[in-house]
């Protein structure tokens, strides 16, 4: 590529003729340009500034999570009286604080996320009503409170409306419970009669279920329940912590009815931390941390916060080990903390989710008789992180947790559409199917699903901060701006290199910068991007040229060619296409090699070059089969087709270009070739299925031909391809395992490339040949690279872009 250098004009005087100096004013066009100049540079300034601030904000939150005040709880805290006297709180604080939070409208319990009335609100404002009047104290706010109560008990008896756990029990029974104390609602007689029908409908409902899921339930609503429940049995589910469910609200009405003095010191020690109000859930820091690393990484910004998020997961890893009730007894934390642990390479064993390893165990936890989606889609995700081919109890967990979640789409039992197009991607695309920067734009669109998949709670509580999407918004848009100068600047090389003229050649820059801009998607690895692309496209040519575009004779000359390298004459071309075909690789492969070299320290170029060698050799030995019509056994087909399959000058230069020191010695390592055949033996045979009759018309034998012809035809095509499919799996689980291995000569940024080569062979060949085809993979292209984001709010959508 010519250098801006070479290319700028050039201006001569005569020697001792000094040209005269123009004024600026003179020039517009370079006042404007200098002030064009400085607007830049300006927006640049202000721009990083604000990107620090996000980042430090963030910082801090991820290190010390901000649990917002629950007023639900806070007033079934203030409710407990001080122990031998029942006419004094015992944390008058938190009335004082139920007296100093009252909305202008009346309510306690909206939030800054949602100001629209629901019945959390309503929920909330009722438990408020009835301490203030408990303890006989801030009439004023008691009517206001009333009169909300009032204005929306309509949003009660909406039965599609979203409802905090066991609204329709509590609200009813503290209804009555607040008449009881002599509150007089602004309700119609048959509003209350409707609100009271629903209660008993619930119950009715419930009474035939005896399972252990139901008697936690009733346990955690206890609140709803009163003197109708056992409160020795209800303590059977309190933890070492003296709560019952990590849940003030719970604790704290179980200490109404039955005194007991872990459930007090729980409270005292919750007071004592948050001051004059009381979170949702506590302790929930583990939670809210790993919600927050999880963000972090579906929106692509966890790069940022690298120190931060390794601090998180040592701790949790500590935790994980002393089998923490923290995680432990909540199912989606404890399937997240795996789940994230195993990819972030801590070595935890999927024994931590035996006590959900059977269908029946869920159903007899809390979450299981809420067939809680959260949880269920936590246990999903995390029974996918498998490592060995004989993993039963992640095995177990993937088979009934996956049909419980395909049994929801179908029956559309979940309301909210984000929550359902969440379930929906999980089924459809499993992890090792994904393009990261696709995934990373359909999290952030799709921000607000976030506040649905929270904790579990009868009231709101922790959401991920909207600092978050802002800082996803800055880095995913800039991206997008480097990701279009990118590809115009391939577009020229393959102009450049004249690889449009060759009549044989698929043109597919497109996807071959796709698989690079969406994996090794960070702004600043645009090295690695460039040499993946522009070899994905050579390769492309190459096998094109081996399959139809060359005779015998140019494909020895190709090779030879390859051989000399720099020894190579300008007229030893067989042919014009020889020459571009050659020349493109040979000019590609210096200038990539140069790089490389003064990155990593050393010359790597021969090493790039015989990548090339080894790729053009295979494929020969493909084309002499088939010319000969020789019938290689299906070890000779694997062992020679895990090159020509063409990832090697693909995936190997990158690995000199993503920031680590790649020794010698661990290019020659037995771990760099095993995690190339691992990978090279996923996309070979993922091919082979989706091309199988494809090239049997053309043929051509491939691994699923060659089982079957071997077999003497007792093995049918569908069972070769179930065959081909185990040993995908098996590869895909065994590349993993390498590539989360602490113990490695190879760089874990380097090792990922293979992982994510891996990502992307499942997604193209996921239900057809998507490299082949003209258009299967235009909507990635587009959505990873041109359109802008559009952030849905609601029932809208918003459209940022930085150009």
């Amino acid at each position: 590529m010519p250098s801006v250098m070479a290319a700028a004009p050039t201006s001569c005087s005569p020697r001792g003729v000094i040209p005269a100096r123009s004024s600026r004013a003179s020039r517009p066009w370079a006042a404007r340009a200098y002030a064009d100049k400085r607007l830049v540079a300006e927006n640049a300034r202000v721009g990083n500034v604000h990107r620090m601030e996000l980042e430090t904000r963030i910082r801090n939150q991820l290190l010390r999570p901000e649990l917002p005040p629950s007023s639900y709880d806070t007033a079934w805290v203030s409710m407990v009286p001080l122990r031998g006297s029942d006419h004094s709180p015992c944390f008058p604080q938190c009335v004082e604080w139920i007296l100093q939070n009252q909305q202008d409208d009346g309510s306690w319990g909206i939030n800054q996320f949602d100001s629209s009335v629901n019945k959390d609100a309503l929920l909330s404002t009722l438990a408020c009503v009835i301490a203030l009047k408990r303890w006989n104290v801030g009439r004023e706010n008691i009517w206001r409170g009333l009169h909300f109560i009032g204005r929306n008990v309509s949003v009660a008896m909406d039965v599609q409306a979203t409802a905090p756990i066991g609204f329709n029990i509590t609200f009813a029974s503290m209804l009555s419970l607040a008449t009881d104390m002599g509150l007089e609602f602004p309700i119609r007689q048959t509003d209350v009669h409707g609100i009271l029908h629903l209660r008993e409908m619930e119950l009715k409902r419930q009474a035939v279920d005896d399972s252990c899921g139901r008697k936690a339930y009733m346990a955690y609503i206890a609140e709803g329940l009163g003197k109708m429940l056992d409160w020795d049995e209800v303590m059977k589910f309190q933890r070492n912590n003296g709560s019952l469910f990590s849940c003030p609200s719970a604790t704290a009405v179980a200490l109404i009815h039955k005194y007991n003095d872990q459930a007090l010191q729980y409270l005292k020690l919750l007071v004592s931390e948050f001051g004059s109000a009381v979170p949702a859930v506590y302790p929930s820091k583990i939670h809210c941390q790993l919600l927050m690393v999880d963000a972090l990484e579906k929106m692509g910004i966890s790069r940022h916060f690298v120190s931060e998020i390794k601090s998180i997961l040592d701790m949790t890893f500590s935790r994980w080990l002393q089998k923490d009730e923290e995680i432990m007894m909540d199912i989606a934390t404890c399937a997240m903390a795996f789940r994230l642990l195993r990819m972030n390479s801590y070595d935890v064993s999927s024994d931590g989710l035996s006590h959900v390893a059977e269908a029946s165990t869920f159903w007899n936890s809390l979450q299981g008789y809420l067939n809680d989606t959260k949880s269920i889609l936590e246990l999903y995700k995390a029974s996918k992180v498998s490592l060995s081919e004989n993993d039963l109890i992640l095995d177990s967990i993937g088979s009934w947790s996956g049909k419980l979640l395909k049994d929801k789409l179908c029956s559309s039992r979940v309301q909210n559409t984000l929550v359902f197009g969440e379930m929906e991607y999980a089924v459809k695309f499993p992890f090792y199917a994904t393009l990261d920067r696709l995934e990373h734009k359909r999290n952030i669109e799709c921000f607000d699903a976030w506040g649905s998949l929270m904790l579990t709670t009868k009231c709101s509580s922790f959401c991920v901060n909207q600092e978050f999407l802002a800082l996803a918004v800055e880095d995913f848009s800039f991206s997008q701006s480097v990701y279009q100068d990118e590809l115009r600047h391939l577009d020229s090389w393959v102009k450049e290199n004249m690889l449009d003229q060759l009549q044989f050649a698929r043109q597919k820059l497109t996807y071959c910068y796709l698989s690079a801009a969406a994996t090794i998607f960070p702004s600043e690895l645009s090295d690695a991007r460039i040499s993946w692309a522009k070899n994905g496209v050579l390769t492309t040519v190459v096998d094109d040229f081996f399959d139809v575009g060359g005779s015998r004779e140019e494909l020895e000359n190709l090779i030879a060619l390859v051989e000399k390298w720099h020894e190579h004459h300008a007229d030893n071309f067989y042919s014009e296409q020889v020459k571009i075909v050659f020349s493109a690789i040979y000019a590609t492969t210096n200038q990539l090699g140069a790089k490389a070299s003064a990155a990593q320290g050393r010359d790597v170029t021969k090493h790039l070059a015989e990548i090339w060698l080894n790729l053009l050799r295979s494929m020969m030995m493909e084309a002499e089969w088939q010319r000969s019509q020789h019938v290689p056994t299906f070890e000779e087909y694997m062992t020679n087709s895990v090159i020509s399959f063409a990832l090697g000058p693909i995936v190997l230069p990158a690995l000199y270009f993503v920031g680590q020191e790649l020794l010698e010695h661990a290019v020659n390592d037995q771990e760099y070739d095993k995690l190339f055949r691992l990978m090279s033996t996923c996309g070979r045979l993922l091919n082979d299925i989706q091309g199988f009759e494809r090239e049997g018309g053309q043929g051509k034998l491939n691994s699923i031909s060659l089982l079957v012809l071997h077999s003497g035809s007792s093995m049918s095509i569908e069972a070769a391809k179930k065959v081909m499919q185990k040993s995908i799996d098996r590869s895909r689980r065994d590349l993993l395992r390498l590539v989360l291995r602490k113990e490695s000569v190879i760089p874990r940024p380097c090792k990922e490339l293979f992982w994510k080569m891996c990502k992307i062979l499942h997604l193209f060949y996921f239900q057809t040949d998507g490299f082949s085809s003209p258009k299967e993979m235009v909507g990635a292209v587009n959505a990873v690279i041109n359109e802008p984001l559009k952030i849905q709010t609601g029932d809208s959508s918003l459209s940022v872009s930085i150009r």
